[in-house]
Order: structure tokens, then sequence, then C-alpha cells
């Protein structure tokens, strides 16, 4: 009867294919909760420094404007802080400083997602690794014995067996994972263009009004 206890002796046998597998689950659960924690609440922060930095630039207070985003710690403050560095530029010179901050900043949102999405992708060949080496104890064990039969072969392809579910487990959760932190980085990515763009749409607003007066006067 298959037990608990032989399932771990298998797991012991295929120790070559199920350690690295160990490790990539522990990195990729590892990185996955620290991102998960690096993301918490930073949309609603990002929205609310936006709105609070709008207010400012619309009052006139570009330099109460800088201070708000200094004494915020959501990742969008230091680029709204550069942007309000700019004054008399053109709409595209705006967008290009934005957009070139926002991409440094998406770049540091997706620091080591790689690796999740590097173990979801080699999780099925290392499980077919061990499969292949189980196949081969099989046949090494009927080799040894000079006779074939099921319970010769029994411990080499369970071993196979444990390996490919092992590499297939790993795979399907780190996708997984992934997938949700890919679409985490692009709704924060969104929240941060419209961030900037809300921005620029106030500054230009407050410079026409600022060039309306001129003209009256």
């Amino acid at each position: 009867m298959f037990s608990t206890e032989h399932l771990f002796d298998l797991l012991k046998m295929g120790w070559v294919t199920n350690v690295p597998l160990l490790f990539g689950s522990l990195v990729s659960l590892s990185i996955f909760i620290e991102r998960v924690w690096a993301f918490r609440g930073v949309e609603g922060a990002t929205r609310a420094l936006a709105s609070r930095v709008i207010e400012r630039v619309l009052a006139g207070d570009i330099e109460g404007a800088r201070g708000a985003c200094r004494e915020a710690r959501t990742p969008i403050a230091g680029v709204l802080e550069e942007g309000l560095r700019w004054t008399n530029i053109e709409l595209e010179d705006f967008d290009r400083i934005f957009a070139t901050e926002r991409a440094e900043l998406n770049g540091s949102l997706r620091r080591g997602i790689w690796m999740i999405g590097t173990v979801g992708s080699l999780a099925p060949y290392v499980g077919l690794f061990g499969t292949v080496l189980g196949i081969i104890r099989a046949f090494a064990d009927m080799a040894e014995h000079g006779t074939g039969g099921f319970a010769v072969v029994a411990s080499g392809i369970a071993e196979a067996l444990v390996a490919t579910a092992a590499g297939l487990a790993v795979a399907i959760v780190a996708l997984s994972l992934f997938n949700y932190l890919q679409v985490r980085v692009q709704a924060l990515s969104a929240v941060f263009a419209r961030s900037t763009e809300r921005l620029v749409q106030a500054l230009l607003y407050v410079e026409s009004g600022a060039a309306d007066s001129v003209d009256a006067a």
C-alpha cells in the first residue's frame, strides 16, 4: 500500500530534481510575498498624493506641492516632484520627462518577478529530467534482477511519476504567481500614468491662466 512514508522515500531518491524544485518554490514564494507587501496600498496612496499635489498646484503653491511629494512615501512621489522642477516647457517635453521617470519606476516594481517566471518555465523540464532518471532507474533494476515485472520496476516508475507531478505543480503555482504580479504591475503603471497626466493638465492650466492674465493686463 502506498503511504506518506513511501512518498518521502521517492522524493529522497529523486533529490537531484526535487531539491532544485523545492529551492525554486521557496524563492518564488519569497519574492511573491515581498512584492505583494511592497504593492500594498500603493494605488490608494498614489491617488491621494496626486490629488494633494494638484490642489496645491492649482492654488499656485508649487513649493507646497513639492513638499507634499517629499513627505510622501509612495513610489510616485519622486516622479511627481521631478515634474514640478520643470516650468515653461512644451507638453511633449513634459510627456518625455514623465515617461522616463515612469519607466524607471516600473522597472523597480518588476524587481525579482522575472525569477518567478523563470522557475515556472523551467520547472516542467526539471520534472521531465527527473522522469527520465526514474525510467533509467527502473531499467537498471530490471538489469540487476535479470527479470521484468511490475514489482521490479515499480520503484523507478513511481519516482519518475513523482518527479513529473512535482515539476508540473511547481510550474502551475509559479506561473500563477507570476501572472498575478504582472497584472498588479500593469494596474499600478496605469495609476502612475493617470496621476502624471493629471499633473501635466494642472500645470498647463495654471500656465495658461497666468498667460491669459498677462494678456489681459
